[in-house]
């Protein structure tokens, strides 16, 4: 009953579990398609961008696929477990959802489009699910890095909302939360980086609504 419990309902800081100060496991050093470091250090003028939309395996193919990403990696992130497993964060007890870490070249592609790309990657009205996966851990989310980032973020929601809801869908129930150390991403464990690539046959849940974004909602410089 416990688990069922938070499949649909965040845990508070005091139900959360404890975690620990240090990750107990070690992320893989490079990115398996696109060759780069995935904790860095990154190029000076790149930008890291925090999505949450579904099964991350699906969700990050969408992104490394994308030109002017410079990498990208899976973890877990919007929660109060300190350096969670996945096990941890499937069980609800965390309050973690399943995150997208994507460093980006700005002038090749800006945050803007990877906004649009996140949209149309999912279905954002679902709430503490995504399709078939159910619970807190698949809820639709943007955790952002600039007062520029969460601008963009926001009207990109309003004006998505508008369209969604003039094809029949209801309101979006995606979160857009600073990324700030109460909200700090912690990296999943090194077989979940890059899933699909190291198995192309693979499960990927991620599917969008067929409902286009609208374009250039808005400006994020950082």
């Amino acid at each position: 009953m416990l688990f069922s419990r938070f499949k649909s309902h965040l845990p508070t800081p005091e139900e959360a579990l404890k975690g620990r100060p240090e990750r107990d496991f070690t992320v893989p050093g490079r990115h398996t398609v696109l060759g780069n470091p995935l904790l860095g250090p990154y190029p000076e003028g790149l930008e890291i961008a925090d999505f949450g939309l579904g099964c991350f395996w699906g969700a990050e193919r969408k992104f490394w696929q994308t030109d002017g990403v410079w990498t990208t990696l899976v973890g877990y992130q919007g929660g109060h477990t300190p350096n969670p497993t996945y096990d941890e964060v499937c069980s609800g007890h965390t309050g973690h959802t399943e995150a997208v870490r994507v460093v980006h070249d700005p002038a090749v592609v800006p945050y803007t489009a990877l906004l649009k790309l996140f949209w149309e990657s999912h279905d954002p009205t679902q709430g503490f699910r995504q399709g078939n996966d159910v619970g807190t851990q698949y809820r639709s989310a943007i955790y952002t890095h600039s007062p520029a980032q969460q601008a963009a973020a926001e009207a990109s929601r309003d004006a998505y909302r508008t369209v969604l809801q003039n094809s029949g869908y209801a309101d979006i129930t995606t979160e857009i939360l600073p990324a700030d150390a109460t909200r700090a991403f912690y990296p999943a464990e090194g077989y979940h980086q890059q899933y699909l690539d190291k198995n192309p046959a693979g499960y990927c849940g991620i599917g969008g609504t067929g409902v286009s974004c609208p374009i250039g909602v808005a400006n994020a410089d950082g």
